[in-house]
């Protein structure tokens, strides 16, 4: 059933709950009832076991799923992120050319690149892309709503923000700097547009999540480069950012920091299970690839989807304890689940 027009908001999405008072499940959940029949070509399936020893990240990954499993996140752990970007999610790779297209189910992402003034002249700039921006729109999103403010000051943080990516400010080495300008900067240029159908009718709107991008200039030599500042949110999309903000476990973030994809699962599992009511859904490889890369195509694509997908789904897994997700022949089951941050902290 669509949603009503008084139940969308410009990126279409419905408002999420914000608090156990405003949760309209019982304060008691509703036992998870399996399909009736669940037919043997829908068996699930159990991860095959790992027959090579543990790299650095995997027990990384076990330390923090166990201390995401023992402790609910503070105040400090806590993140977000908006709705529409936990559903379509940025490019995890570089992009030739200045667009970029993504959909899932009835709803599309077109992402085109910007040019930002350097004080003498409008430079292009690329498409976000990777773990880098997804963690920056976080940490930004977590400024603007734990501060009510729609400014951001980026310049003043970048230090402590390449810090908390684990990131080496003091080896004289500017290769973090220089990602982390480019990928704001992007941000800041990038005009992005949904498209979705609702009530029968297709809808387009047009969103610049970053209205004013204020910047120091820095004189390399060659060119004139920009070093963020500050930014602000644009009213719109700070707007639908309070009502539509999906909390997340920044300690989870951090620990999938290493794959794009993997974080992309997380966010999409922490928005959609805690939504299922009454049975299981079952989404089929086709469905997934639709969603998450539809890079992959001919005969081969979901099998080779599969291979990227599974490794990232575990990871995402590992540090959402409580999602109820399985394998099962030809999909994945998901099943009603908690999210991931408690309703009320």
């Amino acid at each position: 059933m669509g949603l009503t027009t008084s139940q969308t908001d410009l990126f279409g999405a419905a408002p999420a709950a914000r608090s156990k008072a405003d949760d309209p499940r019982p304060n008691k959940p509703k036992p998870v009832q399996p399909p009736k029949a669940v037919p043997a070509s829908l068996a699930v399936i159990p991860p095959k076991p790992k027959a090579k020893e543990a790299t650095r990240r995997e027990l990384k990954l076990v330390e923090a799923s166990a201390e995401i499993a023992g402790a609910r996140p503070d105040g400090d752990e806590l993140a977000f992120m908006h709705t529409i970007m936990c559903q379509v999610g940025l490019p995890r790779s570089k992009v030739d050319g200045t667009s970029f297209e993504r959909h899932s189910g009835n709803s599309a992402l077109l992402v085109e690149a910007g040019k930002l003034w350097d004080g003498q002249q409008f430079v292009q700039q690329p498409i976000p892309y990777g773990t880098m921006p997804r963690l920056m729109l976080a940490w930004m999103n977590t400024y603007a709503v734990r501060f009510k403010t729609q400014e951001i000051p980026v310049g003043d943080s970048a230090s402590d923000f390449l810090r908390m990516l684990g990131k080496n400010v003091n080896g004289g080495k500017r290769s973090s700097y220089t990602t982390f300008r480019q990928q704001v900067q992007a941000l800041s240029a990038c005009r992005m547009t949904l498209g979705f159908n609702a009530n029968g009718k297709a809808q387009t709107y047009e969103g610049k999540p970053i209205k004013r991008f204020e910047a120091w200039l820095e004189n390399t030599g060659e060119q004139r480069s920009l070093w963020p500042a500050s930014i602000a949110f644009s009213d719109e999309y700070f707007s639908t950012l309070v009502d539509h903000a999906v909390p997340l476990d920044m300690r989870a973030l951090m620990a999938l920091k290493g794959s794009s994809l993997a974080m992309d699962v997380y966010v999409w599992l922490a928005e959609r299970l805690h939504r299922i009511e009454g049975r299981p859904l079952i989404l089929h490889w086709a469905n997934l690839r639709a969603q998450f890369a539809q890079e992959y195509q001919g005969k081969d694509a979901d099998k080779d989807f599969k291979k990227k997908f599974l490794p990232a789904l575990q990871a995402a897994l590992a540090v959402y304890p409580r999602a109820k997700v399985r394998q099962v022949t030809g999909g994945l089951l998901l099943m009603a689940s908690p999210p991931p941050v408690p309703y009320q902290l």
